[in-house]
């Protein structure tokens, strides 16, 4: 095989190999290789904490503690605050919520009801929907999935929340809190946090302040080392192509 059919070769395989990492990059364990702390439900007490203040690229904010809580659930969508379309929270002055992180446990787990159902994210909302007939055994509970705003003046939780993807396990623990943003020293506006899971027909919005995050289980993680190796070859490979001479030059 000579060195142009091989560099061509090359870049066919890493094209696959991009495309099949791609598709599965996002996939959902099946519940069998789930932790089983993701059938339980959420822990959420009454707390009389305090109001307290915190100052994040010159906003200040005031979080108010209604609950305390934790949750361990599978990643099923999610969105980044700071990515290229979202205006509203950089209208909102909002450097405090990050990430939304919309997640499944319980009946969804135990039932396998989560690979059912389809879902996306806005701004501010998780969606999900099915579309034909769904086995009773696998229908799927609306109070077992939350789209969690993940609020924290933390480097290095905001450090671990880049680093969570769709299909991940992941446990958090804080407040579920209000929070006020202040200009100038007055309030300019209030986020208000869901208390229950029944209160929406596309899954509770819990407003928690993290305290601590953990992934327990990343599934997807080859699949995303595999992606960009398939993007470096093909670089390397599409470079090799260039630098070869010409057939005729052979």
């Amino acid at each position: 095989m000579n060195l142009h059919r091989l560099v061509n070769w090359l870049i066919i395989g890493s094209l696959i190999l991009i495309a099949a990492a791609w598709w599965r990059a996002d996939s959902l364990p099946a519940p069998d290789k789930l932790n089983a702390a993701l059938q339980e439900e959420p822990d959420q007490r009454p707390t009389r904490d305090k109001p307290f203040e915190t100052t994040v690229l010159g906003v200040q904010y005031r979080i108010d503690p209604r609950f305390t809580y934790e949750i361990a659930g599978l990643v099923v969508s999610m969105h980044h605050a700071d990515t290229w379309w979202d205006y509203a929270h950089k209208e909102w002055n909002d450097n405090v919520n990050l990430s939304d992180l919309c997640v499944v446990w319980g009946e969804n787990v135990r039932r396998d009801a989560y690979r059912q159902v389809s879902y996306s994210h806005d701004q501010w909302t998780c969606w999900f929907s099915w579309s034909g007939n769904i086995a009773p055994e696998h229908a799927f509970d609306g109070t077992a999935i939350s789209n969690n705003h993940m609020v924290t003046d933390s480097k290095s939780i905001a450090h671990v929340l880049k680093d969570v993807h769709i299909g991940d396990e992941v446990r958090f623990r804080g407040y579920l809190a209000d929070y006020t943003t202040f200009k100038d020293g007055a309030p300019v506006g209030m986020r208000k946090t869901s208390t229950v899971r029944t209160d929406q027909g596309n899954g509770a919005c819990e407003v928690v302040w993290v305290q601590e995050l953990t992934i327990i289980r990343s599934h997807n993680r080859p699949w995303r080392i595999a992606m960009r190796a398939g993007f470096v070859l093909l670089a390397l490979s599409l470079i090799a192509w260039v630098a070869l001479p010409v057939r005729g030059d052979d």
